[in-house]
């Protein structure tokens, strides 16, 4: 019955996921057709090459593909720290019982909402020679041409574009993080900082560990952002993706398969060591606990878990309280 159940879902990703990636793969063994030097016409099929497309992406291609490689990790790592950073304070901001609320949260997540391809082209106009961003700085910078002033134009962009949508994963995990726990750290003494420091980030780390996860596989595949921003063939931020399309708009899909397969892997190795690395707790724990509780109580037992840790990192701060009060009465 359960894999009755399951097989729809699976039929789906077998579809949309399974025979891409498969496609890619098959593709990646032909080259593109030569002359016949017998005819003097083009060859009819692609030729089977088996892993000659990929030897040359490490050796013939090889200085393209590293500037691409170097582009696409720097421009991910860059962006998601700053998307963690800045979106963890969306989420405190919009978890805070305020007025007008409801505003500050829509306002927040209306980058997130525009499309990619318009905010791409609303950032080129800011970053014109003419545009917004000089006007400010009074300078005459060339955001959207060869050199690093590119890459911190696209880092910008892509910061405004997702650093919602990071928060509002963030703002989930925070509203299930009971209030006694803050009550009980306010009580025992316990700052602002401290009450950061020892209960908010250790209670939502299950949810920033997945937005974190979710932008890296997203940034790694960045492509439509830097292609309008900046535009194609622009050394200092070509990435994987504009590399794999610059091969297909020439008509040489085998060439841009075999990219595609090594963004794949690149994009797995990533998202595997992420989740063995950081999301141990996540997952393992999590199961390992559903073994034993049942249904549910993986879940139950990691948050009690996880409150009753953040009561144990205040205790110095309680005990603290404590002696200085016994010093008083002496």
């Amino acid at each position: 019955m359960a894999a009755l159940l399951v097989s729809p879902t699976l039929l789906v990703l077998g579809l949309v996921i399974a025979y891409p990636v498969l496609s890619a793969v098959h593709s990646s063994l032909y080259s593109v057709p030569d002359i016949d030097p017998k005819t003097g016409f083009i060859e009819k099929g692609d030729p089977f090459v088996g892993l000659d497309n990929f030897t040359t992406i490490f050796t013939g291609a090889g200085d393209r593909f590293w500037n691409a490689f170097w582009n696409t990790s720097f421009l991910t790592v860059t962006s998601v720290i700053l998307e963690t950073v800045i979106g963890l304070a969306m989420a405190l901001i919009m978890h805070q019982g305020m007025r007008g609320r409801a505003w500050v949260r829509a306002s927040i997540l209306v980058p997130w909402a525009i499309p990619t391809a318009i905010s791409a082209l609303l950032w080129r106009w800011i970053f014109d020679s003419e545009g917004i961003a000089n006007s400010l700085l009074n300078t005459k910078v060339l955001w959207t041409t060869e050199g690093f002033q590119a890459q911190i134009a696209v880092i910008i962009a892509e910061v405004w574009k997702t650093a919602p949508f990071v928060g509002i994963l963030v703002l989930a995990g925070l509203q299930i993080i009971s209030q006694e726990v803050y009550e009980a750290a306010r009580v025992d003494g316990a700052g602002p900082i401290r009450r950061l420091w020892s209960i908010t980030l250790p209670l939502v780390k299950p949810a920033l560990l997945v937005a974190v996860l979710f932008r890296l596989l997203d940034a790694l595949r960045m492509f439509d952002l830097p292609y309008i921003l900046i535009g194609a063939g622009k050394e200092s931020v070509e990435t994987l993706s504009m590399l794999a399309q610059d091969e297909a708009s020439n008509v040489r899909f085998g060439p841009a398969s075999a990219y595609s397969v090594v963004l794949f892997l690149y994009v797995f190795l990533i998202a595997f060591a992420f989740i063995k690395l950081l999301g141990a707790d996540l997952l393992g724990a999590r199961d390992e606990a559903g073994g034993k509780k049942g249904k549910g109580g993986g879940a139950r037992k990691g948050h009690d878990g996880g409150e009753q840790g953040a009561r144990k990192s205040l205790r110095p701060v309680a005990g603290d309280d404590r002696n200085r009060q016994k010093e008083a009465t002496a």
